[in-house]
């Protein structure tokens, strides 16, 4: 905890932490687990992302394929027609806001950086497409490093670990040396532990209660926890009644150390955040 970092994105850019960041998300997709559809027309797209600016998000991630829990698969054509509208405009309106772009399709990531996206959020840690490792060292985008056990079709049937902090431990150890002698260097990544991606309500929890064994990796974590079913399985909650139990969580994770939150609600978490920091500061 206190640790500071500094992320570097597209073109040497670079985040710094802290304080903290919040990462809007904007699913453009009809069958994501929250906002499935929401987002899925381009004029309800571009009003969700000037909401999101107006409620300070930091950056925009934007998502053309569902990977909840059994989700198909869909073409890289169609990702890009859902995604590329809204990307194009996002950085023509909001030259200050970094968009990132969640993709595990290397075509799709390289038009994304073309046309702007200065991060990767990627489920797969390159494993889907194996392309997308070079086009990440290529052009050195952000690049978020994802933990997944399987593939979102089967990920969560009978997910089992020995010991679930030290497989993930492990995990980015190898793959963060992977991604620097391919070329990407470290201060570009940053590590998401992959809530509810291939893990049981025990093993979700035993992350979050070990948070800090990952901060040894010396690079921030990345946190998405956001209305997921670990809030249904914990207090029985349907995604309609989850966003407390996510800002309770988002401010235990803040104070322990965990600097970028990526979330539904960019305005609550703002919130949620700011009392963290007032809090420290007494």
């Amino acid at each position: 905890m206190g640790q500071s970092y500094e992320w570097k994105i597209l073109n040497g850019e670079v985040i710094k932490m802290p304080p903290y960041i919040v990462v809007g998300i904007l699913n453009v997709t009809p069958d994501s687990f929250f906002d499935g559809g929401k987002y899925l027309d381009k004029e309800k797209a571009i009003s969700g992302v000037k909401e999101m600016v107006e409620h300070g998000a930091d950056i925009i991630d934007i998502g053309g394929e569902s990977t909840r829990p059994f989700s198909k698969r869909i073409c890289a054509e169609e990702e890009m027609r859902r995604v590329m509208p809204v990307l194009q405009w996002t950085v023509e309106n909001f030259k200050d806001i970094v968009v990132s772009v969640d993709t595990y399709k290397a075509v799709v990531a390289e038009e994304a950086l073309k046309k702007g996206a200065k991060i990767i959020n990627d489920v797969s840690a390159c494993r889907f497409d194996p392309d997308l490792l070079d086009i990440i060292c290529e052009y050195k985008p952000g690049y978020v490093l994802m933990h997944s056990k399987g593939r979102p079709e089967d990920m969560q049937k009978d997910p089992r670990y020995e010991d679930v902090v030290s497989e993930l431990m492990n995990f980015f150890e190898q793959n963060l040396k992977k991604l620097t002698t391919s070329g990407l260097p470290e201060q570009n990544i940053v590590i998401d532990p992959g809530i509810g991606f291939g893990k049981t309500l025990e093993h979700n929890l035993v992350i979050l209660q070990n948070i800090e064994k990952f901060f040894e990796l010396g690079r921030p974590v990345y946190m998405g926890l956001s209305n997921k079913s670990i809030w249904e399985k914990l207090l029985g909650l349907p995604k309609e009644d989850r966003e407390t139990a996510t800002q309770v969580a988002t401010a235990l994770l803040a104070n322990r150390g965990v600097y970028i939150h990526r979330v539904h609600d960019v305005k609550k978490t703002k919130d949620t955040l700011k009392i963290v920091e007032a809090f420290k500061s007494v």
